[in-house]
């Protein structure tokens, strides 16, 4: 009967054994069916956030793009600018040397007329002291 009790007693041991790692199995399980649910949101939510990411990286792309070719476009435009205020620039320059080489010769012509009139009023003074001395002379006399 002994015998008997040990087999009974290793029965039930063996069945309580079986129960809890059943219990145990299904609690794991459930665990893992909760982890794997909540690793299938993370996964959508990690591709929802990606595709976001992906999206604002192309915005950000495509005005990156934009502001480059306004860019070029800006440049190109203070190029052209920069030729035409050049080009004007030697305009000016060429009207300067011109006006420059037009009041040397003026300031030059003036010079010869005033040495002209120098020696004009040299002349007049000399004729004028010559009068001069011919009405002392009369009068002397």
């Amino acid at each position: 009967m002994f015998e008997r009790a040990k087999g009974v007693i290793k029965k039930v041991t063996l069945e309580v054994i079986y129960e809890a790692v059943e219990e145990r199995s299904k609690e794991i399980k459930e665990k893992i069916d909760k982890l794997e649910e909540r690793m299938e949101k993370l996964e959508r939510k990690q591709e929802e956030d990606f595709r976001y990411l992906n999206q604002r990286i192309d915005q950000t792309n495509q005005r990156i793009d934009q502001l480059s070719q306004k860019l070029d476009e800006q440049i190109g435009q203070v190029r052209q600018e920069m030729g035409q205020i050049r080009q004007e620039m030697g305009q000016i320059r060429q009207e300067i040397s011109r006006l420059d080489q037009k009041i040397d010769e003026q300031v030059g012509q003036l010079k010869t007329e005033m040495n002209q009139l120098r020696q004009e009023i040299t002349q007049i003074n000399h004729r004028i002291d010559t009068v001069i001395q011919m009405l002392s002379e009369i009068l002397r006399r």
